[in-house]
């Protein structure tokens, strides 16, 4: 059976000399395997449509084992990325992200949405590295179905007003007398809990539209990051070569 469909390579592994096979995001079939034989052929029709962070419209076959590439088209390729160690470093660990969710449906589109408008951001440089790694990480839980409970303090129900600490392995928050009482300490600002707000609930195409301070980056980046940790299987291995190139 054939099936068109766009999608993007998350990874590519070479077999032989000429063959690859790539991992891909789509929009309905989630995350798939295929064989592209040949594609390592400077010739190849199949070249640059299969080369990692390329966005292609594929037309697949069904195998025994896994898709097979029968055709492809590219309809962009993310050339930004690879001009600094920083963006490969970043688009490596969101890639990794995308694959240790495994989005299936619906999900599958929306983070294939998220990690499009990422790889065009580090590619032309309009938000840091911090801001997109951040935004990515919050988002992609919640469309993974980790939506932590932002309406207010899970205590006493403060919906704004001081710090508040937002519980990274749980999801919820405390206000400052509330966290005070549980013996925790806030780690969020004011401006990070709008943020983490806006990242969580807005709607796709604003997600990276919001400024705040430095500090208040910094303290959400960390949340981010640990939110993330506290709900996958295993730590990536992709975080940690971020971490060295991003000091």
């Amino acid at each position: 059976m054939q099936i068109v469909t766009p999608g993007l390579v998350l990874r590519e592994v070479k077999v032989g000399e000429s063959d690859r096979i790539i991992t891909l995001l789509t929009p309905k079939l989630g995350v798939i395997t295929a064989s592209a034989k040949g594609s390592l052929r400077l010739k190849s029709k199949l070249f640059s449509a299969c080369g990692l962070f390329c966005y292609s419209e594929f037309t697949l076959f069904q195998g025994k084992t896994m898709y097979v590439v029968d055709d492809a088209q590219v309809k962009q390729v993310f050339f930004g990325v690879r001009e600094s160690i920083e963006g490969t470093a970043l688009a490596m660990y969101l890639a990794e992200l995308t694959l240790t969710l495994s989005p299936t449906g619906t999900e599958a589109a929306a983070l294939l949405r998220l990690l499009l408008n990422s790889l065009y951001l580090i590619g032309e440089g309009r938000k840091t590295p911090g801001q997109i790694k951040t935004v990515f990480e919050l988002r992609a839980l919640c469309e993974a179905g980790y939506m932590p409970a932002l309406i207010g303090c899970g205590a006493c129900g403060k919906y704004e007003g001081g710090p508040f600490y937002f519980n990274e392995a749980a999801g919820t928050l405390r206000c400052a007398d509330c966290a005070a009482k549980e013996g925790k300490t806030p780690n969020l600002d004011g401006a990070a809990l709008t943020a983490l707000r806006h990242i969580a609930l807005v709607e796709d195409k604003k997600i990276f539209s919001f400024s705040i301070p430095p500090e208040s980056m910094e303290a959400l980046g960390r949340a981010a990051e640990h939110y993330a940790a506290h709900h996958l299987d295993k730590p990536l291995k992709t975080l940690e070569f971020l971490k060295t190139v991003l000091l």
